[in-house]
């Protein structure tokens, strides 16, 4: 064992042969787990390994605020080495790509890569839940998975906008895709070096632009990752930052829409389709149905009628606007001309930080504003700071007097770097690659249509039941970017390791509710996950429990 001991604290300069087992197999750090975990510092080439400690095992905590449910939950952790590290650049004036790896004492066989989140620019640890994760479950680092994260190569700083990295080619091309690979094969070096072999199964989740991550990862590096959950993915990214700029300069001066006017909106939305699912919950179902059938027409202001009874000629527009296609006059990467309009319900979700409707990510509590106000709608924020930042590359531009025309170069070599929309996922597939995409139906952060057409695209491509054998698409109504509104949380890695280990393939799941209290996050309502194109149809018994309903087109 010493000598074993030995050899796990020195560097490996060559690569450990990995085990060729079906399902992973367990290891540990050794007995003297300090010594292994301190060895570790050091570097070779490029990447550098700046901290690395031996952590005791620490206790669940739940915060009494937070900007997310799960984002109050601190999970358990078990003991773990835990490694900060980061990979120079080659340009001299780009960020290093800066990285966290945490290594269990007492660790399976497997590894989790977290995907970030907005523009990142910041570090991500590995050590909260993964997205749409079940409070009371155990961490992923809590059931001996390696876990780890990375900034995608840049930190915004106190006070900085998050898209000014963007003015570096490097840092930029690190932030679409070249950080998650580097890290991910710094990841497997080190874990060579801790346990003396490679991961035998590795899985990828990511929520909003972790989301776009993960589907990057399948379609540009499809050797390197076993499952992936893309939950909300900012998938067609240069579509999204246009859509979502386009829907804020529409409620500039009178396209405002207030508050209460935003409860009349969606007092009126569940008034027209709540029932249609046979239950009457305040919970529309079947959103796609809904934005068919809704007519913001019925809400218009008589003549000479203004307030917050009714929506004016500019509310209407603005409504219109954000529920209407976005058209390029050019094609982009992978034949794609638009961005899909958002969806419909879930408008008045509160808002609280990331969490919300339409106040929190469209309207803000203020028109929007040059420069974009803290008091904006995030996509206001993110959608206005791209256009200067990533395609007119001018921090001072005008938005309003921007035109994609006079910036078409730089759109389609964003598009190609940014735009995971490649439905060509055969080689993901011919591996064993398995895939989960989750789409919630009140997100107003992206349009869950976008994440919706680009299955559809893998389907046509490959073939319906030829993408049956490794993706599956669902989608959860209600629910808003983040994961409140309606039932939410659900297991994937579970679902992911039975698929790609067992060959267990995930059909319709159940979502739930949870109230944030511990030791007992007693579930507070639940509904099924259905499929798409299925949607939760009210049977009978309680609606709060998922046995009520059943999925059906």
């Amino acid at each position: 064992m010493a000598r074993r001991i030995a050899k796990l604290s020195v560097w490996l300069a060559g690569a450990v042969a990995a085990m060729g087992a079906s399902s992973a197999v367990a290891a540990t750090l050794a007995e003297d787990a300090d010594t292994v975990c301190r060895g570790l510092l050091g570097g070779a080439d490029a990447v550098k390994i700046d901290a690395a400690t031996l952590l005791a095992p620490s206790p669940l905590a739940v915060a009494e605020r937070g900007p997310t449910p799960s984002g109050r939950v601190t999970p358990a952790n078990p003991g773990f080495c835990k490694v900060l590290g980061h990979i120079d650049p080659v340009d001299p004036k780009a960020p290093p790509v800066k990285f966290q790896v945490n290594l269990p004492v007492e660790w399976n066989g497997r590894s989790v890569q977290y995907g970030g989140g907005g523009f990142n620019g910041v570090l991500i640890t590995g050590l909260a839940l993964p997205p749409a994760y079940p409070l009371d479950k155990p961490s992923p680092l809590a059931r001996g998975f390696v876990t780890y994260g990375t900034d995608s190569g840049h930190e915004t700083k106190p006070g900085e906008l998050p898209q000014l990295f963007a003015l570096n080619d490097e840092a930029f091309e690190n932030f679409a895709h070249r950080a998650y690979k580097k890290v991910r094969d710094a990841a497997v070096t080190l874990m060579e070096r801790a346990y003396g072999k490679k991961p035998e199964k590795m899985y990828f989740m990511g929520s909003s632009e972790g989301g776009r991550e993960g589907l990057t990862m399948a379609q540009r590096y499809p050797d390197d990752f076993d499952g992936i959950f893309a939950r909300v993915p900012v998938i067609n990214w240069v579509g999204l930052q246009h859509a979502g700029t386009r829907a804020g300069l529409a409620t500039m001066g009178e396209g405002w829409i207030n508050p209460a006017q935003v409860k009349l909106f969606a007092d009126a939305v569940r008034t027209a389709c709540d029932k249609a699912d046979g239950s009457d919950r305040t919970l529309v179902h079947d959103p796609g149905a809904c934005k068919a059938a809704f007519n913001v027409e019925t809400l218009r202001c008589a003549a000479g009628q203004s307030g917050d009874q009714c929506l004016t000629e500019p509310q209407i527009t603005a409504v219109k606007t954000l529920h209407g296609t976005y058209k390029f006059p050019f094609v982009l990467a992978n034949e794609l001309d638009d961005y899909p309009g958002w969806g419909i319900s879930g408008e008045d979700t509160p808002a609280i930080g990331p969490t919300g409707g339409w106040t929190a990510w469209w309207l803000g509590t203020a028109p929007p504003a040059q420069p974009p106000a803290p008091n904006n709608g995030i996509a206001w924020i993110y959608g206005a700071g791209g256009i200067q930042y990533v395609f007119a590359r001018d921090p001072k531009l005008d938005v309003t007097t921007y035109k994609v025309e006079d910036h078409k170069a730089r759109l389609l070599e964003v598009s190609g770097l940014m735009d995971s929309t490649d439905p060509d996922l055969s080689r993901f597939r011919g591996r064993g690659g398995r895939l989960i995409m989750l789409e919630h139906m009140a997100d107003y952060a992206q349009s869950p249509y976008a994440g919706i057409r680009y299955f559809e695209s893998v389907e046509r491509k490959l073939g319906k039941a030829e993408t049956a054998e490794f993706a599956r698409l669902y989608t959860a109504p209600g629910v808003d970017h983040v994961g409140s509104g309606a039932p939410a949380n659900v297991d994937m890695l579970s679902a992911l390791v039975d698929w790609v280990e067992k060959g267990k393939a995930p059909g319709d799941l159940e979502v739930i509710e949870q109230k944030v209290e511990a030791p007992s996050f007693a579930v507070l309502r639940a509904l099924p996950l259905c499929r798409w194109p299925a949607w939760p149809h009210y049977k009978a018994g309680p609606v709060t429990e998922a046995s009520s309903f059943t999925c059906a087109p």
